[in-house]
């Protein structure tokens, strides 16, 4: 019930019968009022025509008794009247009931009519006691019509009758009147709730329509009746409306998908975040920078590091865009802000991170290398300048001399040989146009060659050189020459920078479906704050720039590209006590 109530139908329909309610009650009071007054002049214009007929009966038949014409054929059966002079004498009684002999006594005449003698007609409504009941007051309307006749008699007709008929037919007047409001209630009811039915039934339909819309169903369409009124020109655009939402959701969403692959895609860190600082969309890149952070710093309250939160704050306050580099945990980071707006308001601000590290590890590699280069090249070439001056000059003694001097500008030119050689090797293997030649490699037997190429000069500078493996035999395809050029590399670093005494080991360890080599010494070892970098080119971990007669410096990076290139990996580790760990893992050939 309360659901109707609250519902388009029902207020139309209580509206209605609300508005037919009031016409009708004020209609009825109206119509009541006037069929009153209606009936009570029709009851007055009946008695005036009775009185003016009695009289001129009386008058035609002057001395004839005429009762019971007047009472049966004049007189209504609810009628009495009488005939008086104007001394109150009855001359003429026409009566039924208790009233003929009060009238004819003069009781009722005395008592009621006494002050009734008009010159005229004169009608008036009065208190009488009931001509049907003994005891009973009554209403009456009288009405005194005088007369005069030829004979020289004055008289006056008095007529009167009970208002009660008249209240009777009022009563009946009354009830029909009350009939037909309850049947124009009724039909009005029948056709309120009919026709807010029809007009609501429209407005259900697109009200289930708009709900299918706000769940997303941007086909649902309503069929207009008629195109003429207003609910079917409501529907059309309904309709219209419903191709426009799915057009602009269509929009949104290929524009929202587009945005999301690129910032998916994107390599730089993208962060949008609220004006309270509160994170509302990462990328991929950022999400993975946020965690490394987190796990640094372990805080929630603060997902970004401080310097990078008062460069967004200054960003927001300042309605500025900032852009600068900043160092943050060791790392070097490019940082964008750029504030976002809502029509005037500042809303919230964008980040974007560049990692920079690399770029920076680059440049500074690229100096390095410069640096290392020309360093590498400066010595053998002053050596050459200087010892060919003197041989120009004639500065030599002997010929011994000379000769040593030759031999000396010999050496450093093949020592610049190799670095350029090298060089070019790594230039071509990182640029991947180096050609591998490979083959089916039984790997014990290989490294057993290359242990007892170093055993004399292990032996000669007291280092033990050890080889340890298992019976299995492992087939790996690879490059020979190049494998042998790194673990050529490998050994002759661990055998010289192993003190006497000190020990050398070649290990191979089969785990599933590669192969473990490694090179283990008991030399000073390689800082741990060193390990990443020996890889790079010319590193050297004695920043002294000491380095053993004959060595380029650029052996541990074409080792690693050679590994690299037969889908390999190698890495350097510390010893549990001393020394350093060389580790090379190669892929096992599936037979």
């Amino acid at each position: 019930m309360i659901k109707i109530w609250n519902s388009i139908v029902g207020k139309l329909w209580a509206t209605i019968l609300l508005l037919v309610t009031f016409i009708l009650f004020i209609v009825t009071a109206l119509l009541l009022e006037f069929l009153g007054n209606f009936h009570r002049d029709q009851a007055e214009d009946s008695l005036r025509r009775e009185a003016t007929m009695i009289a001129n009966v009386v008058l035609e038949h002057d001395g004839q008794p005429l009762t019971p014409i007047i009472i049966y054929d004049v007189l209504d059966e609810e009628t009495n009247a009488f005939i008086a002079n104007d001394n109150g004498e009855i001359l003429h009684s026409y009566h039924k009931g208790l009233y003929k002999e009060r009238i004819e006594n003069k009781i009722l005449f005395n008592d009621a009519f006494s002050n009734l003698q008009p010159k005229s007609t004169v009608a008036k409504e009065i208190m009488m006691p009931s001509i049907t009941e003994e005891g009973v007051m009554e209403q009456y309307i009288v009405l005194a019509d005088s007369f005069q006749a030829e004979s020289g008699i004055n008289g006056t007709v008095y007529i009167y009758q009970s208002l009660e008929s008249i209240k009777a037919t009022t009563k009946r007047t009354t009830n029909i009147v009350f009939l037909s409001a309850f049947i124009a209630f009724v039909l009005t009811t029948i056709f309120a709730f009919f026709l807010s039915t029809k007009i609501t039934s429209p407005l259900r339909k697109m009200r289930q329509a708009a709900n299918e819309l706000a769940k997303g169903n941007f086909d649902t369409r309503l069929l207009a009746a008629s195109q003429s009124d207003e609910i079917g020109q409501l529907a059309t655009a309904f309709n219209q409306m419903g191709k426009q939402l799915k057009y602009h959701v269509e929009l949104i969403s290929q524009e929202k998908e587009q945005l999301s692959s690129i910032l998916t895609s994107m390599t730089d860190s993208v962060i949008t975040f609220n004006i309270d600082g509160t994170i509302l969309l990462s990328n991929p890149p950022a999400e993975k920078l946020l965690k490394s952070w987190y796990d640094a710093n372990h805080s929630e309250d603060e997902p970004l590091p401080p310097e990078i939160l008062h460069m967004l704050e200054h960003s927001i306050t300042f309605s500025e865009e900032i852009e600068d580099e900043l160092p943050v945990n060791g790392r070097f980071y490019n940082v964008s802000i750029s504030p976002l707006y809502s029509g005037n308001r500042i809303r919230g601000a964008v980040v974007v991170l560049r990692d920079m590290t690399a770029q920076h590890q680059l440049d500074k590699l690229r100096s390095d290398f410069i640096a290392n280069v020309s360093h590498e090249l400066r010595t053998p070439i002053s050596m050459l300048q200087g010892y060919s001056e003197a041989i120009v000059d004639g500065v030599t003694e002997s010929e011994e001399e000379k000769n040593e001097m030759i031999q000396i500008i010999h050496d450093e030119s093949l020592r610049m040989g190799r670095l350029v050689t090298d060089l070019l090797d790594l230039a071509r293997m990182e640029s991947g146009h180096m050609t591998l030649y490979k083959d089916d490699v039984s790997i014990t037997p290989f490294l057993n060659r290359i242990v007892h190429k170093f055993t004399p000069i292990a032996r000669e500078v007291e280092v033990d050189l050890q080889f340890e493996h298992s019976e299995e035999e492992i087939i790996l395809e690879m490059d020979k020459d190049r494998i042998e050029q790194v673990f050529t590399n490998l050994i002759d670093n661990a055998i010289r920078h192993t003190p006497e005494n000190g020990e050398v080991k070649l290990s191979i360890e089969r785990h599933g479906d590669v192969c473990q080599i490694k090179v283990t010494d008991t030399g000073v070892g390689i800082p741990e704050e060193d390990l990443e970098f020996i890889f790079e080119r010319f590193y050297k971990a004695d920043k002294a720039r000491t380095r053993v007669k004959g060595g380029t410096g650029l052996g541990l990076s074409i080792a690693k590209n050679i590994v690299d290139s037969h889908n390999g990996m190698i890495n350097a580790s510390r010893g549990k006590e001393k020394g350093t760990i060389m580790t090379v893992t190669l892929p096992i050939k599936k037979m």
